[in-house]
């Protein structure tokens, strides 16, 4: 099965993303996370792809296809995989309906994670993660049940991410509004996109995400 979970940044499709894995096989793809790779692998395009992240601004579609295309290649993906990040502009969805065309495979769900943006800021500007799992966490939202530890591995050491920075969030909101929101109407017109309550606790988003893709 293979799935798109849209929303603004910080509505949750990383830690959604991470539990259909865990419970269904399916591979989370986060662009960010393999853009950021690239940024730490390759001298030349890791510079410029940082400065690109760090400004908010959207990464160019086709190397972001490319990377996508080769990634589902992997046999990992053989049960399905999970887009966290991408497409953000129906340009985008284009491409990437028709990268998956060529290959024989389609979406099979878009799952739209509806919040507010208020609370969106809150969630931003509060969030860290794991620095060696990558677990994430809030200040306000959902912290270790253990002051200071990765309640997933027990790690010490935890990162905030360069681009949570309230001026490049607000960037990166508008650019959601402006150039994202409008694949709400594309996915709903080819009869695939359904909408979760991501305001709900984590576990209560997490069954409405089970009752849409039916168990599988």
């Amino acid at each position: 099965m293979n799935l798109i979970l849209l929303g603004p940044p910080g509505s949750g499709k990383g830690t959604q993303a991470r539990e259909l894995e865990r419970r269904h096989g399916f591979v989370k793809l986060s662009t960010g996370d393999m853009l950021r790779t690239t940024v730490l692998d390759s001298k030349k395009i890791g510079k410029q792809l940082k400065e690109i992240i760090d400004s908010g601004a959207l990464v160019p579609d086709n190397i972001m296809v490319k990377m996508i295309s080769e990634r589902i290649k992997y046999p990992d993906c053989k049960k399905g995989f999970i887009l966290d990040g991408f497409p953000r502009t129906t340009a985008q969805a284009d491409a990437l309906e028709k990268m998956l065309k060529k290959k024989g495979m389609q979406l099979d769900y878009v799952i739209e994670m509806k919040v507010n943006s208020k609370i969106l800021i809150k969630r931003i500007s509060g969030r860290y993660s794991c620095a060696v799992c990558g677990t994430g966490y809030n200040d306000d939202f959902q912290k270790p049940v253990k002051k200071g530890v990765c309640d997933n591995c027990d790690s010490r050491e935890f990162v905030r991410r360069s681009d949570d920075k309230l001026g490049t969030f607000r960037l990166r909101l508008e650019a959601y509004e402006e150039q994202t929101a409008p694949l709400l109407p594309y996915y709903r017109k080819r009869k695939c996109l359904k909408t979760v309550n991501a305001l709900n606790k984590i576990e209560n988003v997490t069954a409405e995400i089970e009752a849409v893709i039916g168990g599988a």
